[in-house]
């Protein structure tokens, strides 16, 4: 028996090849912030250190692959000092994919801890510092120092911010900390933001009727303790800024222990043109963009194409 051969239908046509429609994105917009370091505590006249802001990374047209997971890590912030003469911590670091943001520097205290700890930005530092800690070329900025000389009338430096340094103590009886370093403003998240900003130097109480106040901070940095005769401690940077906390005041005996403030967690934010095309954190939009926002830890995916027959 032949083979028989049927005819096709008329107006049928086969196959001929296949079309790719629907895929995700192929480029985004990021902004990658670590979590801000903590201030630092005191148990003495002396003003403490504020936290340095965690390093900020951002940028645009970074390429992404269409079923492809993209791992998403938050960094924490970075506790404050909490007993006598005790150190801030640094935060921790905040990851998208091969962008590593590092962790705030955290402040320094009373000596022999007195310099502030490198890291995104810097750490503020306390008498006797020459110095205030490291900031991270492209990331962050230094702390500020304490200015030296008598150190019972000395304020402490104010941690770095990712667009400047933080500003040094103020050498007179005033014994005002240093302000923290600005911030970075960021239009990702839908509207306007400051990220990334240091905490502000604990004041020094001094031995004198003259009390400064702890330095302010910008871009969800804590702010430092005012000086007073019981001192005062350092308030906290915002979460998911990658604030620097502020660093305490210092007291007049009979002292007391008093704490830094904790940094700000840091936050990663995705951004892409057009609607939503891939999943992982909080969904929204704005001007035309999808956004992708993390507070936590997460996975980023673009989503897969999608396959038709013409």
């Amino acid at each position: 028996m032949g083979i028989r051969r049927l005819g096709r239908p008329t107006g049928y046509n086969f196959p001929v090849g296949l079309n790719l429609t629907g895929g995700g994105p192929t480029s985004v917009d990021y902004l990658v912030v670590a979590g801000g370091g903590g201030g630092a505590g005191t148990l003495e006249t002396v003003g403490a250190g504020a936290g340095g802001a965690g390093g900020l990374l951002t940028g645009s047209g970074f390429s992404v692959t269409t079923e492809t997971s993209y791992s998403i890590t938050v960094g924490a912030s970075g506790p404050g000092g909490t007993g006598y003469n005790s150190r801030g911590s640094n935060g921790s670091n905040s990851i998208f994919s091969t962008i590593t943001s590092i962790g705030g520097g955290g402040g320094g205290t009373y000596a022999p801890l007195f310099q502030g700890n490198s890291g995104g930005s810097g750490g503020g530092s306390s008498w006797p510092a020459a110095f205030g800690g490291a900031g991270t070329p492209g990331q962050g900025n230094s702390g500020g120092k304490n200015p030296g000389g008598v150190p019972s009338c000395q304020g402490a430096g104010g941690g770095g911010g990712s667009s400047g340094n933080g500003s040094d103590g103020v050498p007179s009886g005033g014994s005002d900390g240093g302000a923290g370093g600005p911030g970075t403003a960021s239009p990702y998240s839908g509207s306007p933001v400051t990220y990334a900003g240091g905490g502000g130097g604990g004041g020094g109480a001094g031995n004198n009727p003259l009390f400064g106040s702890g330095g302010s901070a910008s871009g969800g940095g804590g702010t430092g303790g005012t000086a007073s005769p019981g001192g005062a401690p350092g308030s906290n940077g915002s979460d998911n800024t990658g604030g620097g906390g502020g660093g305490a005041s210092g007291s007049r005996s009979p002292y007391t222990t008093l704490s830094g403030g904790n940094g700000g967690k840091g936050i990663v934010i995705i951004r892409y043109a057009g609607a939503q095309a891939a999943g992982g954190g909080t969904y929204s939009s704005s001007g035309g963009n999808s956004i992708h926002t993390f507070t936590g830890d997460g996975t980023f995916r673009s989503n897969s194409a999608t396959f038709s027959i013409n």
